[in-house]
């Protein structure tokens, strides 16, 4: 997911003068030269995050417009998602199908009413957007706001920052959103997130984005935070990570993503099925397409960090599959991973071992996400 490492060919979000500012190490990450961590470090940013409110630039991400009265049907078209069903200001996860059945990209979306709001990946959104115009271009007006700024303020106590600065927002519940107005500049708000904790994701102008993220970090409970403590706590959530994760060789159901493919598109009816890759991944649901692995957390039994890429082995030796993620959980205090192994081990409790520099690391399957998730529900 790494851009090339030129920093001259690197692009740059509209905070990157303030990222400096702070004191930022910068690495390239999806094209763009990208915050890693601040001088207090990956390990306190992370507990930061989980205990008052860490703000994240996720600018780098791309930001979609879709509007026309078949929008919702036409981008249904693209997913094994329900989006025609989906209520004014309600947001919903969603997955980009390849015909194979493969997963294009991870992606969030609201229905505001006159128009769809999606945001894409950032390493994929060029490849997003064109494969969306290809698709269904010619029944929807697709707008790309890729020079729009995305801030995420994650935490326990993210709303309590925010209300200052936006009155009414803390009314909205874990995914919904609504638009807002600051200093003159139109946001879009969403009470959402990628740490498993409370938090919000804001749409901002460009040329508010500075103003806005200061504004924010004049908050007493609101730190910087980095890439690296943004990767942690979505691994302690169970969170997948695009490119690592899941990809175009995955399908929805290799990735135990059964949850986010609501039901009228599975079963029965006019709307189930109809989208890239049905035949495969509604056989895999059905079980008449067996699975051949799938995506399962891991908890290592010795304090051994165990990283992306590490081979998998059964306890008599047989290769059953790779690590896709892995390190010492910061709040979960141990070595968790997520990766994909064999059907028949998948279940929780089963003993594995992971291959790590030639010595066997004991591991377990177990549930996600490793430390609680702390949603608003209302």
């Amino acid at each position: 997911m790494s851009a090339p490492a030129d920093s001259s060919a690197l692009l740059q979000t509209p905070l990157n003068a303030l990222h400096l500012e702070l004191g930022a190490r910068m690495v390239p990450f999806a094209g763009y030269s990208m915050p890693v961590q601040y001088p207090e470090g990956l390990m306190a940013e992370h507990h930061h995050t989980r205990r008052s409110a860490g703000l994240f630039d996720v600018s780098h991400m791309g930001q979609l417009l879709l509007s026309g009265p078949d929008a919702a049907a036409a981008f249904e078209s693209l997913m094994p998602v329900d989006v025609i069903g989906l209520g004014v200001n309600k947001q919903r996860y969603g997955l980009l199908l390849n015909d194979a059945g493969g997963i294009i990209d991870d992606l969030m979306f609201v229905n505001r009413g006159d128009h769809i709001y999606v945001v894409v990946n950032g390493a994929c959104k060029h490849g997003d957007l064109a494969h969306i115009q290809a698709r269904i271009g010619g029944r929807c007006t697709i707008t790309p706001q890729f020079d729009r700024a995305l801030l995420a303020l994650q935490g326990p106590l993210a709303v309590s920052a925010l209300q200052r600065l936006l009155p009414g927002v803390e009314n909205l519940v874990f995914m919904t959103g609504h638009g807002f107005n600051w200093n003159g500049a139109d946001l879009y708000v969403t009470r959402s997130g990628y740490t498993g904790e409370d938090g919000f994701e804001i749409s901002v102008p460009a040329a508010s984005a500075d103003a806005f993220a200061r504004a924010l970090l004049a908050q007493p409970e609101v730190k910087p935070i980095g890439l690296g403590a943004r990767n942690s706590l979505r691994l302690e959530a169970g969170l997948c990570l695009y490119g690592n994760d899941i990809d175009t060789t995955t399908t929805p159901v290799e990735a135990a993503l059964n949850w986010a493919m609501q039901k009228v598109r599975r079963t029965g009816g006019e709307r189930a099925g109809g989208f890239p890759g049905a035949d495969v991944v509604l056989a895999q649901l059905d079980g008449t397409r067996p699975l051949m692995r799938k995506r399962v957390g891991l908890v290592a039994l010795e304090r051994v960090p165990v990283r992306e890429h590490v081979e998998l082995q059964s306890l008599d030796g047989a290769k059953i599959g790779e690590v896709t993620s892995g390190l010492l959980g910061p709040s979960a205090d141990k070595p968790v991973a997520m990766g994909y192994v064999s059907p028949e081990l998948a279940a929780a409790g089963t003993r594995v071992n992971a291959l790590v520099r030639g010595k066997a690391v004991p591991m377990e399957v177990a549930p996600m996400p490793f430390v609680p998730n702390r949603y608003y529900r209302g």
